[in-house]
């Protein structure tokens, strides 16, 4: 088994209710499916350009949104 090593930072990824600055607006459990699902960290949603990718975040579903936990390269 590897090592976990903790994270680099945490914090909310997304709010329910709130506008993101893509302009998309997160609903109730929008993200639901994705709980503990490891996605790649990138740059102002810019997912297009490889360099943008700053490392991976582990998402956590809660009640009030997706709360994060990042890892940096």
């Amino acid at each position: 088994m590897g090592v976990k090593r903790k994270p680099d930072f945490s914090g909310w990824a997304t709010k329910v209710g709130l506008k993101c600055s893509d302009g998309r607006t997160i609903m109730p459990d929008a993200f639901k499916h994705q709980n503990g699902v490891t996605v790649p960290l990138v740059w102002q949603h810019g997912h297009d350009d490889p360099a943008n990718v700053l490392g991976h975040a582990i998402l956590e579903h809660r009640e009030e949104g997706v709360y994060a936990y990042g890892f940096f390269n």
